[in-house]
């Protein structure tokens, strides 16, 4: 039987508070992983990777073995590269790794779960509810 495609591509900084340890982030991926495939983007993977030790190497590795990594392509590239361009162009700061994400998220048709929404201001972007992500 073929597995459903995910439905939501998970911010670096819930991967990394998973990771920590953090109770909102354990609990929101225990809770949507049981239910739903789940997604990271390539840039997600590249920034825990910076940030790993080698001693956590395996465990971080094993967590990353559970989603489906989206790579980098052009139309990806391109939206992205126009994220960071608008708002730039409007006087608000985006990061590269968050234009990717966000850009990533809209190419599959993926709900972007965050602890950041602020970071993400782009059209056409669903977010996963903020209130799910404050409770707890």
């Amino acid at each position: 039987m073929a597995k459903t495609p995910p439905r939501y591509l998970l911010d670096t900084g819930v991967i990394i508070r998973h990771l920590r340890g953090q109770s909102r982030a354990v609990r929101l991926l225990r809770t949507l992983g049981k239910r739903e495939r789940l997604a990271i983007a390539s840039i997600t993977r590249l920034e825990v990777h910076v940030g790993m030790r080698e001693h956590e190497r395996y465990r971080t590795q094993k967590l990353l073995s559970r989603f489906i990594t989206y790579g980098l392509d052009i139309e990806i590239a391109d939206r992205a590269g126009d994220f960071i361009r608008k708002y730039r162009d409007r006087g608000v700061m985006i990061s590269v790794p968050d234009a990717i994400i966000a850009a990533t998220a809209i190419q599959y048709g993926l709900t972007l779960v965050t602890f950041n929404p602020k970071d993400f201001p782009m059209p056409g972007l669903s977010l996963f509810p903020a209130a799910s992500l404050e409770q707890g």
